[in-house]
């Protein structure tokens, strides 16, 4: 089993429920875990043996930029692309972070995670 992991991936983003959000917006941390066979690209030093966490990024990028009332929303359209962009991903794990969401609380952080 190998693993690419891409952490915190910090990105500004106008999802949430309530209208301030929608025109304030926020900070989220987005954390995307790859499982596959990377073995051959260990081996032969070549990018097309693996899977291009660049490619990742830009999926996770262009997913935030489409505002959502949910962030669940988010995590599994960004799951649903990824297993479409990569048919060698055996596993994968979204979790996206609402930094500072607006509770009467002092909650810092709420967090989703979808994965199959």
């Amino acid at each position: 089993m190998h693993k690419i992991i891409l952490e915190q991936i910090k990105i500004y983003g106008f999802h949430g429920c309530l209208p301030e959000e929608a025109k304030i917006g926020g900070e989220y941390l987005i954390d995307v875990t790859l499982e596959t066979d990377f073995s051959k690209a260990a081996k032969t030093d070549n990018l097309s043996e693996t899977i291009d966490y660049v490619a990742v990024y830009e999926i996770v990028k262009k997913e935030m930029a489409q505002r959502s009332n949910l962030i669940e929303n988010v995590a599994q359209r960004i799951l649903d692309a990824l297993k479409k962009k990569f048919s060698t991903l055996l596993h994968a794990e979204i979790k996206i972070t609402k930094v500072n969401p607006p509770l009467n609380g002092n909650v810092p952080r709420v967090s989703v995670v979808v994965g199959f």
